[in-house]
């Protein structure tokens, strides 16, 4: 059987955790199309029909940024990825799924964030400028990586990191990021992130009280101990570009699954699993403790000590 090898492996030293870590993107790259398209939609939908409060938001007045947004994932998927995104007058299809609009619940058929949500597996983030600096003034949040959208909503970058060691109110890099909103112009950039989880969902909400008790219990996330079993590779693939006209920020969250076990078949398994290890042991305690792997990051680095030393 043949085993899927990973989209990305910001794992193998890249893109070290708990730092900022953005690069130049072309805009041909900004969206990223595979063969979970009508899986992860399917899965949004689903979430949109039976739980829309938590994974929609939107302030008054971001409807005309909103329809930014759209109109430019609209000209992107067109010309970038017209084997699963058709041109329908001024909008675009999805192959195999048709107009996706009225696949939204009735009170969000309007929202032209949430139309695009369903066009792409990225989660859609609008970042608005005021006084306090960059909040987050609307946003479709389908598969959240422990965190929580109602709670982060109306909410400035600083507050919304606060949870973040060295990223809080204050900080050196709460302003450096400040500063690379305020100077994002024409160009886009990405980032990555990646955790572990113990099981394949997408939709992975954590509220502020459920990543205290988290931190406070410091539970296994694989109680019966069967690492090989359980554990999936959760990478974030994040991008910034600022839009044009309204100077808002879109903010996109592409997830991407891999089983833990995948890396065995990796033709870079050695190195790989070896650096992977070695950023875990690179974790503090509040670092391991916000990543909810205090419990299992030995246990973890020993499972991945062994597949490199097979090799």
């Amino acid at each position: 059987m043949t085993v899927r090898q990973p989209t990305h492996t910001p794992y193998d030293g890249s893109s070290k955790l708990f730092t900022i870590g953005l690069k130049p993107l072309e805009f041909d790259r900004w969206i990223e199309v595979d063969e979970f398209l009508l899986p992860h939609l399917a899965e949004k939908e689903r979430l949109y029909a039976e739980m829309p409060e938590k994974v929609f938001v939107e302030e008054g007045g971001t409807r005309d940024a909103q329809r930014e947004v759209l109109d430019l994932l609209v000209a992107h998927l067109a010309a970038n990825h017209p084997h699963t995104h058709r041109g329908a007058g001024s909008d675009v299809e999805v192959a195999g799924l048709g107009n996706t609009t009225d696949r939204l619940p009735p009170a969000l058929r309007e929202a032209p964030l949430a139309r695009a949500s369903l066009l792409v597996q990225e989660d859609l983030i609008l970042m608005r400028r005021d006084e306090r600096g960059w909040r987050l003034a609307a946003g479709s949040l389908c598969f959240p990586s422990s965190w929580s959208l109602q709670e982060k909503f109306g909410k400035p970058l600083q507050h919304i990191h606060e949870p973040v060691p060295g990223f809080g109110p204050g900080t050196r890099p709460a302003e450096l990021i400040n500063r690379m909103f305020d100077g994002l112009q024409g160009q886009a950039v990405e980032r990555f992130n990646w955790s572990i989880q113990a099981d394949d969902r997408l939709y992975h909400p954590l509220s502020n009280i459920e990543r205290v008790d988290r931190a406070t219990n410091r539970p296994s996330r694989f109680p019966d101990g069967d690492v090989n079993a359980h554990a999936f590779i959760r990478v974030e693939r994040q991008t910034l570009r600022k839009l044009p006209v309204s100077r808002d920020i879109l903010f996109t969250i592409r997830i991407h699954l891999d089983p833990l076990k995948a890396l065995d078949a990796h033709p870079d398994r050695a190195a790989l699993a070896a650096s992977f290890a070695q950023q875990l042991l690179a974790l503090d305690q509040q670092q391991l403790d916000y990543k909810g792997l205090t419990a299992d990051r030995d246990r973890l680095v020993e499972f991945l000590g062994g597949m490199a030393g097979s090799a």
